[in-house]
């Protein structure tokens, strides 16, 4: 009787961890690719695209220009990622430059670059 309650007691526990195993990561939304726009810069507007993507736990990326006008890549200094704000360090022109972006809805972020301009973000899809 006391073998046959060990196996069930196993059996049962190797269930419940298989079912633990099972269960789907949650979901990373800020990864993936964004097309950023900051409007009302002495430039005019400007487009950026970049693809965050996750390396050891932290988000990664570079800024490109979509029109090529500009070829070389921005790399992100640092970028912080909240439950609903995104912030994307990197320097321009030997200035650090932040954007700070909020959640709008599932493909929408929005905000600013440096408290100045006015910054929104689309996902694109592929």
């Amino acid at each position: 009787m006391k073998k046959t309650g060990i196996i069930i007691a196993i059996l049962f526990l190797g269930i419940a961890f298989n079912g633990f195993s099972q269960t789907a990561p949650a979901t990373d939304f800020f990864a993936g690719k964004w097309e950023i726009a900051i409007l009302g810069t002495p430039n005019g507007d400007a487009k950026l695209v970049t693809e965050l993507v996750r390396k050891d736990g932290k988000l990664t990326g570079e800024l490109k220009d979509p029109t090529g006008q500009n070829p070389e890549a921005i790399p992100l200094t640092n970028v912080v990622d909240e439950e609903n704000k995104l912030t994307l360090s990197f320097s321009a022109q030997g200035a650090d430059v932040t954007v700070e972006l909020e959640k709008v809805d599932a493909d929408n972020l929005k905000g600013s670059l440096l408290g100045m301009f006015d910054a929104t973000a689309k996902r694109l899809k592929e």
